[in-house]
């Protein structure tokens, strides 16, 4: 193959689906599109195993249908990476599914491919909030630093899901102090319609028995009930201050420089903009861009190196 066949596959791997990007070898897109979610954790079970390699044959169809493929390369952000062999044995299954040029596939954490998308290494702070939140920051020399990410149970700070969990847990404390608040709260009448009912046991099975992306689609009742309920507007301010800090333990660490805000998380309500602006100091420059196309630039980086 010429250097002129070379192509790139990038991929950003989510846990609700997987946006893929195929690039010529001027980095020009020549086709993007979405398939199932991916993980490094599904390499854990013959059930995740076989639910990967389902998916991955999708997205081989998903490329034949754009045409010939030439020299692939390919990049890929992944959550739930483990370590070396996990990852050697996942790159296997990418050769077996897809029709990858040898040596040409490159597999990395998700935050990787997303701070690429909005800086060169060493020049900002990347703040993303989904479902879950974190920061990152990549630096000159390649190191990944990190505030955050630790998932539900110990952050998740300003993302959907902790939206959606301190909302619930307000409204059950208010029926603690006063059975029937609800019915004064717009946002509380919408979330317990939500979860399916008004009384407990509804709220813990939703609670307790829903995954993540589920109880994160919540913060989008919170969002709607904004204009007129005070708690959920000032829930989603404090949700803006809350990405904030995360931000603010990596300026601390490594000095000032600008940081970005993505993620789903940032299209709920301008309020969680407005409450990140608020937190930090006027000197720091913040840019949203809630949608980075990272599955385009992981293309990009699937490249070989120009001569």
């Amino acid at each position: 193959m010429s250097a002129s066949q070379a192509m790139g596959l990038g991929l950003d791997a989510g846990g609700s689906r997987t946006r893929w990007a195929l690039a010529d070898a001027q980095g020009q897109t020549l086709a993007q599109g979405a398939v199932a979610g991916m993980s490094g954790l599904q390499m854990q079970s013959d059930a995740g195993r076989a639910t990967l390699r389902a998916t991955l044959h999708e997205l081989a169809q998903a490329l034949r249908v754009t045409g010939p493929v030439g020299d692939l390369g390919l990049y890929g952000g992944f959550t739930g990476l483990g370590g070396p062999a996990e990852e050697a044995r996942m790159l296997a299954l990418m050769h077996e599914c897809l029709p990858l040029a040898p040596g040409r596939a490159t597999l990395t954490h998700d935050m990787d491919i997303a701070y690429r998308a909005a800086y060169a290494p060493g020049e900002g702070y990347l703040v993303y909030a989904g479902t879950g939140s974190i920061a990152a920051f990549i630096d000159a020399q390649g190191h990944t630093l990190r505030a955050g990410g630790r998932g539900p149970a110990l952050g998740d700070e300003g993302a959907g899901y902790w939206i959606a969990r301190e909302a619930l847990a307000w409204v059950w404390r208010q029926e603690d102090r006063r059975p029937g608040a609800y019915q004064d709260s717009p946002m509380a009448q919408r979330l317990l319609a939500a979860v399916g009912g008004t009384d407990w046991q509804h709220s813990r099975s939703f609670m307790y028995g829903s995954d993540r992306g589920r109880i994160g689609a919540l913060a989008l009742v919170v969002a709607a009930s904004s204009h007129e309920d005070v708690f959920a507007h000032a829930l989603l301010l404090r949700a803006g201050a809350a990405l904030a800090e995360l931000a603010l333990h990596l300026i601390s660490r490594c000095g000032p420089r600008p940081v970005t805000a993505a993620g789903r998380a940032l299209l709920l309500s301008p309020l969680i903009e407005q409450g990140m602006r608020a937190a930090l100091a006027p000197e720091v420059q913040l840019h949203v861009q809630p949608d980075l196309q990272a599955h385009v630039t992981a293309a990009r980086l699937a490249l070989p190196p120009p001569h």
